[in-house]
């Protein structure tokens, strides 16, 4: 007779450990997978502030946070990942705040922009905003985490990572841009750079927990802000899309379980657990081997460093 196999229980938003006394900062906070992090980390009582470039709808996601989480306070920054002067600020005023960050969670996006746009410094958009305004805010943010006694960086990027290329004679894409295929590539560098700040952190001692996470395939505005809602890939998403795809609640518990769980292993990376990881209760994510090359991961930091004109500490 079969033996009947145990039943794995999903991790849902109930197991998130207490965040009391906590503080996460949350970039691309104002909606989608972002606002539902920012809201499950207030409800389990961490101080949360949330980052993004627009006021109003700042506003909008505080006030929206506050009236469904009972503990923790809640308030907007704003950030433009696309300049790296708005991140220098953002850093300055936290620094000048001087309160340690137990949570960064690196999450504001753009996807597949149809044409070939730049930040105000003139990178690639989806390599700035998604990519390098990010690597720059974890640096100039380092100090603080190091304050806090358990500190987690929580690095989102894409399953269309496993898709992606570096390519450092034309990393940008000044020739011949794809949207989608800039999107990977800034997954993909989104990906190796959470693995290789865990690997500098152990080596020098850094204190720090750098894990990253996808939410699969997620049902959020990403879409209409990027490919557009009539193109072939909005309407997609619109119709068949539905069928393989999740709820944002339901994208951003890897997120969650990265940024929380006792179980996230450091260095790890999460994402749905079904079938090619579109959607599903969360668990250990597919690394592809172009992750794992060092050599190119420290190439790339060190080019990233170059751009943005951050520096690390040598301990």
């Amino acid at each position: 007779m079969a033996t009947e196999q145990p039943v794995v229980q999903a991790w849902t938003t109930a197991d998130i450990p207490p965040q009391v006394g906590k503080l996460a900062l949350v970039t691309g906070g104002c909606e989608g997978l972002g606002l539902q992090t920012a809201l499950e980390l207030a409800r389990a009582g961490a101080d949360v502030l949330v980052a993004d470039v627009n006021d109003s709808a700042g506003r909008e996601a505080v006030a929206h946070i506050r009236e469904h989480a009972e503990a923790g306070v809640v308030r907007y920054e704003r950030l433009d990942l696309a300049s790296l002067g708005s991140v220098e600020a953002l850093a300055g005023r936290m620094l000048e705040a001087d309160r340690p960050i137990d949570l960064l969670i690196n999450n504001a996006g753009v996807m597949a922009l149809p044409r070939r746009l730049t930040t105000v410094d003139g990178f690639e958009m989806q390599l700035g905003v998604n990519y390098l305004g990010h690597f720059a805010l974890t640096a100039r943010l380092l100090p603080l985490l190091r304050r806090s006694r358990q500190p987690r960086v929580v690095h989102v990027t894409s399953v269309l990572n496993q898709r992606g290329w570096v390519e450092f004679d034309d990393l940008q894409l000044e020739r011949g841009y794809k949207p989608w295929k800039a999107y990977a590539r800034a997954s993909l560098a989104t990906l190796m750079f959470a693995l290789e700040l865990q690997r500098r952190s152990d080596a020098r001692d850094w204190g720090l927990q750098s894990d990253a996470a996808h939410p699969g395939y997620a049902r959020t505005d990403i879409f209409a802000n990027g490919p557009g809602e009539w193109s072939l890939a909005g309407m997609a998403h619109r119709s068949v899309g539905r069928l393989l795809s999740q709820s944002p609640a339901e994208g951003a518990l890897p997120i969650l379980f990265a940024a929380t769980a006792a179980k996230a292993k450091m260095g790890g990376y999460y994402g749905p657990r079904g079938p090619f990881e579109l959607m599903g209760a969360p668990g250990e994510a597919e690394v592809t081997w172009r992750v794992g090359d060092p050599e190119v991961a420290m190439m790339l930091w060190e080019l990233s460093s170059d751009l943005t004109g951050v520096r690390w500490p040598l301990d």
